[in-house]
């Protein structure tokens, strides 16, 4: 059925409706994304008016159809009354060839399996006669080379015998074959004795050749018993068999438990000589199994591996049992010797193989994981990093000036020292990297954030914990003569020893990752970026801690400065009915109050970047001269309350020179305050200048200045005025 056709603005296509997966919540979401519900009702109810109206003319175009329906139906249920009958014969019959033909099947079937049941054991009668013909045959090839003044096959012609042994392991694998077919068949069992016998006089014939092929160097002999081997499926026997008989021999003459001991070099001589078996004694092996660069493919006799499974084994069986103490942790510099020697061994070893296929199976041997696994890695690595002779003092010239910061970039350099690291421990170490930097991190902050401010107690300084004698123990005489703490309180000069640590250190931690770079390219590692970006955040570790260290700082020099610059409002009493002439310079505590900021300057140069001392006394200035400000403004208006009560004395007794004057009626006791505020005032802009910085960053410098200005401009006026 086709829909009538819409206008063309319609939101949506009439197609839709007649799909078998419509759907109304779909068909919303989907108008919603190109017009608003308004305006999809609208096409909605458009489109409903045409439907209807198509329908309408459907029924008018049909509609004598529609009224003659009824009729056409009479007399129809007769005529299917009628079908029923024969429909329901047809299905008998059917139903009855189908049982038929199922007969059929079923019977074909069954003669199908007895077919097959006799084909089974018409083949299981044929192995076992295969079975009985080839161990005939096998007794008659022994019994033709027995009858010839031969008691064993052995003592035939060596070049003879291998190739009656090679023809005798041919029928004896289709002998093998066969045997394995017919497991399980009585006549079976009546010739398994006469199997064992050929077994056993084959093996014993196959091992005496072998070895004597090896002793006289026979090439064909070797070729004929290693092809023999593979023939009969045991070839792990032949590589087995040399390891006992030619390898074991060696082996327990080269490893000596007292050469081992010496020295490092005792034990590398053991090595070296252990080496030397491969190309003295295994050549003409190598060279019958392909191994070696001379072979011919033509006469080559693959599936052996003799330095794997024959040399390798009894090598690592002779080390674990005669020389065991080489494998004991407890001496962290002699093991990495030990260590580093033998994994040299097990390198040169695997360069003897013959190929990479050979390296893969030398390194899956289970003596190879059994050799490595005795290293115990983990153990030497908490000998190396919990011993008590890497937290020594460090030696005089460090680039560091506390110990604790000389301790972290010494066990940082060890993780990956020459005679320290060892690539199995790559993992380990780098985690312990991280790890010493991160607890760095977290120990500078504690320290900031824990220690006390230095005018909490009452105590003498003592130095930071872990610094270092040479640059820390003591702190300058003015810092020792001004600060008072407890055992953690911390001095200026500390912090700016903590400063300058933090900055070498992230400076120097770019030099590290480097060496960590080449120690991991070592053992093949390439995704150097994620390294980086830990080494990064590392420093943003370190990083962390310099706002704290900033904060420490400022608050500290600030508590020291302000201390004196209370001072200020102790100037009237000096000047008040003293009688003292006009002050000509700064008061004495503004130096005592200057002092400390002079002494970070010298304490800092060329420990920290000068940009962060400027900082620390940008920051302690500002502060300073907020409270500064604060003191001069109530000086000031103590001594304006002053002046004004003086003023109304004077008026009551009429008299001008009631202590309010000089002795020759100069400068009032008031003017001088504010003369010597505006000295002081001025000095300490003079001294921010010699800092090396400007009056106009200090944010309340200004403010303070324009308040002692209008006092500086009385004092002199009424000193010009007689």
């Amino acid at each position: 059925m086709n829909l009538p056709k819409g206008p063309d603005s319609l939101c949506f296509d009439k197609d839709v409706f007649m799909k078998d997966d419509f759907d109304v919540d779909q068909f919303v979401a989907d108008c919603r994304k190109h017009v608003q519900l308004e305006e999809m009702r609208e096409d909605l109810e458009m489109y409903y008016k045409l439907l209807k109206t198509a329908m309408v003319e459907l029924i008018n175009k049909d509609y004598a159809d529609f009224v003659n329906l009824s009729t056409n139906l009479v007399g129809m249920d007769k005529a299917l009354n009628q079908l029923s009958v024969p429909l329901g014969q047809l299905r008998e019959e059917v139903l009855s060839l189908r049982t038929s033909v199922s007969e059929v099947i079923q019977a074909i079937d069954n003669q199908l399996s007895k077919q097959d049941d006799l084909q089974k054991k018409k083949m299981c009668v044929m192995r076992l006669i295969q079975v009985v013909r080839s161990v005939e045959k096998i007794e008659k090839i022994l019994h033709s080379q027995n009858s010839k003044d031969s008691t064993s096959l052995e003592i035939s012609s060596p070049l003879l015998a291998g190739q009656i042994l090679e023809r005798i392991a041919t029928e004896f694998n289709q002998l093998q074959f066969h045997a394995v077919q017919s497991k399980g068949m009585p006549l079976l069992d009546k010739v398994r004795p006469r199997i064992a016998g050929i077994t056993s006089m084959l093996q014993q014939s196959l091992e005496g050749l072998l070895i004597q092929g090896l002793q006289t160097s026979n090439v064909d002999i070797v070729r004929h018993c290693l092809r023999t081997y593979a023939t009969i499926d045991k070839t792990r026997d032949a590589e087995a068999l040399v390891g006992q008989v030619l390898v074991k021999p060696y082996v327990d003459e080269v490893i000596v438990e007292m050469l081992a001991k010496s020295t490092p070099s005792g034990l590398q001589r053991m090595y070296t000589k252990l080496l030397e078996f491969v190309p003295h004694h295994c050549r003409l092996l190598r060279e019958v199994t392909g191994m070696a660069l001379s072979s011919e493919k033509a006469d080559i006799v693959p599936g052996y591996d003799f330095l794997v499974n024959s040399v390798w084994p009894e090598i690592i069986k002779g080390i674990e049992e005669r020389i065991c103490f080489l494998f004991n942790p407890g001496n962290p510099d002699t093991f990495y010797e030990r260590y580093t020697v033998s994994m040299d061994f097990v390198r040169r070893f695997e360069r003897q193989c013959g190929s990479q296929a050979s390296v893969r199976r030398l390194r899956a041997h289970p003596s190879y994981q059994s050799f490595y696994n005795k290293w115990n890695l983990p153990v030497y690595f908490q000998l190396r990093f919990l011993a008590s002779p890497l937290f020594t003092v460090p030696t005089a010239g460090s680039s560091y000036h506390l110990l604790v910061s000389q301790v972290l970039w010494n066990s940082l350099l060890k993780c990956w020292e020459e005679n320290i690291y060892l690539p199995p421990l790559a993992h380990r170490f780098w985690k312990l990297t991280l790890q010493l930097i991160s607890r760095y991190s977290k120990f500078l902050t504690e320290v900031l954030t824990k220690s006390p401010s230095a005018e909490v107690s009452k105590d003498p300084v003592r130095p930071l914990p872990s610094s270092a004698s040479s640059t820390s123990s003591r702190t300058s005489q003015d810092d020792a003569g001004s600060e008072s703490g407890s055992p953690a309180t911390l001095s200026t000069k500390q912090l700016v020893f903590i400063a300058s640590d933090v900055d070498k250190l992230q400076d120097q931690i770019p030099e590290l990752s480097e060496t960590i770079k080449r120690r991991l390219e070592v053992i093949g590692y390439k995704n150097f970026t994620i390294v980086s970006e830990a080494l990064e955040d590392s420093k943003g570790s370190l990083s962390g801690c310099i706002p704290t260290l900033n904060r420490k700082m400022t608050q500290h020099l600030t508590e020291r400065c302000c201390r004196f610059l209370k001072s200020a409002s102790e100037t009237p009493r000096l000047y008040r009915r003293t009688n003292k002439d006009v002050p000509s310079r700064a008061s004495a505590y503004m130096d005592n109050a200057l002092r400390p900021l002079h002494q970070l300057l010298s304490d800092s140069k060329d420990m920290v970047k000068p940009t962060i001392a400027q900082d620390w006394l940008r920051v302690t200035l500002n502060d300073c001269t907020h409270r500064y400000f604060d003191t001069i403004s109530d000086v000031l208006s103590s001594v304006k309350k002053m002046e004004e009560s003086l003023k109304r004395l004077k008026q009551a007794r009429k008299s001008a020179t009631a202590n309010t004057t000089g002795p020759a009626g100069g400068p009032t006791d008031d003017s001088k305050i504010r003369l010597q505020l505006a000295l002081d005032v001025e000095y300490l802009g003079e001294q921010i200048q010699k800092m090396g910085l400007q009056p106009a960053d200090i944010t309340m410098f200004s403010a303070l200045n324009d308040l002692v200005q209008g006092a500086r401009d009385v004092a002199q006026l009424e000193q010009a005025v007689p």
